[in-house]
């Protein structure tokens, strides 16, 4: 029978198709459509299935959505539906076509066989116009298509669906934070540390009352810093009661050279805070195992973490001729850190189940991650530990995120309000000239 709210309206609840890549994007994504009805088609356990192999993380979130399904299983019927908590219902639909060769297609068949509630016309012809033919009545349920592939997206449109992306950690907040405040207002309605400026001085403003003046023109490693930005970032960088900072901004703004600066500076010094500086950046795609790549994993990290060495060179200056396991050669000047575990380069993949203290942890082109990778990597910091993240919100490489449902972003509407966290976006291009204009130009 159909439901009423308490005004008389008719309460018509919704039926959410999962695709296979909101998934894997959020494992736990079938909770997140409050009194509404969330199908997932056969053949997404299919694919889950093929995925769930290896050690990425998108293996891991393939292996946590299939435990959760299995985990519904226990408690009724796949098939005619579960209720959840929230009040809508969850069911895995096995209608299917076997004309049909992709896994995107069945999918879009699930989610018009579900509207098309007296099921497709009987045609020969067996061809994707044909195939996802309308009959002159469907359901009036809204049946809308989750996916985060914009391509299935535009197919589902086509077809006469509702798609939408999968929004429920999709984030704008981070564009209103960020910059150094000017004048008097330095409050922004935030509670996490800020700096401001009021004259020639500059300000650390932590919780609602705690006030610092900084040091202006303080130098790490030998890198000045030529703004107020950079400026502001030394403090967060260097303050110990601040442990989580996250830097963002365009190619050149000094954002990795300045993480690296100051954790060398912190972990070199005669009473060093941390014992090791640990770097890392996403592969893209994260999950993307290792094992495929020839060498040992320093050769296999090479080209994903050769930024990181020039910005260790910038630092440390360049390469020497050094005396190696008996043999000459021109070796990196920063080569005696790693050698001697001062500078740990790591592949994220590896980070799940580790315990990291004081550590002085930087994940550089963090905007390549997705909320599920930025709640493991923070989990992993133990008692003592610091994390830097670095990234630029408006370059983002990783399929089927953007600028307002990557990790980065995430973590800024999550942590905004914490006072042991500090955002800063960093918009001065100090590598030159040149790179000023190709970041603002092109």
């Amino acid at each position: 029978m159909p439901e009423y709210c308490c005004s008389g309206r008719l309460i018509v609840r919704k039926i959410y198709v999962l695709d296979t890549n909101v998934l894997i994007h959020d494992p736990e994504s079938i909770f997140k459509f409050e009194d509404n009805h969330v199908v997932i088609p056969f053949v997404v356990i299919t694919e889950l299935d093929r995925l769930k192999r290896g050690h990425g993380e998108i293996a891991y979130s393939a292996r946590h959505a299939l435990k959760i399904i299995d985990q519904m299983r226990e408690r009724g019927n796949l098939a005619e539906g579960i209720s959840l908590d929230s009040g809508g219902t969850f069911c895995v639909e096995c209608s299917a076509s076997a004309a049909e060769t992709t896994n995107d297609n069945r999918i879009l068949y699930t989610a018009v066989t579900i509207h098309n509630r007296s099921g497709l016309r009987d045609s020969e012809d067996r061809s994707a116009a044909c195939l996802f033919s309308w009959n002159a009545e469907a359901d009036e349920t809204p049946v809308i298509l989750i996916s985060k592939d914009t391509a299935v997206r535009i197919k589902a449109v086509a077809l006469g669906l509702q798609a939408e992306d999968y929004t429920h950690d999709k984030t704008t907040i981070f564009q209103r934070y960020g910059h150094v405040l000017q004048g008097e207002d330095h409050t922004n309605g935030i509670h996490s540390t800020r700096y401001y400026k009021t004259g020639d001085d500059v300000y650390r403003l932590q919780g609602e009352v705690r006030q610092v003046k900084i040091k202006s023109g303080k130098s790490l490693e030998g890198i000045a810093p030529r703004n107020l930005e950079q400026e502001c970032s030394i403090d967060a960088l260097i303050s110990p009661d601040i442990e989580v900072v996250v830097l963002t901004g365009n190619a050149g703004t000094g954002k990795t050279l300045f993480a690296l600066a100051a954790g060398l500076h912190q972990t070199t010094k005669r009473s060093p805070l941390y014992e090791q500086v640990l770097v890392a950046r996403p592969i893209i795609p994260m999950g993307k195992d290792l094992g495929y790549l020839p060498g040992s994993i320093q050769e296999k990290l090479q080209p994903w973490m050769q930024p990181i060495f020039d910005n260790l060179e910038v630092i440390m200056g360049t390469p020497k001729n050094i005396d190696k396991d008996g043999q000459s050669g021109r070796y990196p000047s920063f080569q005696y850190l790693i050698d001697t575990g001062i500078v740990q380069i790591e592949p994220l993949t590896y980070i799940r189940g580790r315990s990291l203290p004081k550590r002085y942890f930087i994940i550089d082109e963090a905007q390549n991650l997705r909320p599920l990778d930025v709640k493991t990597i923070i989990t992993r910091c133990g008692e003592g530990t610091k994390i830097v993240f670095t990234g630029d919100l408006q370059q983002i490489d990783t399929p089927y995120l953007d600028s307002m449902s990557n990790g980065l972003s995430y973590l800024i509407s999550r942590f905004i309000n914490e006072e042991n966290f500090c955002y800063l976006n960093l918009k001065s291009s100090v590598r030159s000239r040149l790179a000023e204009q190709g970041a603002r130009l092109l």
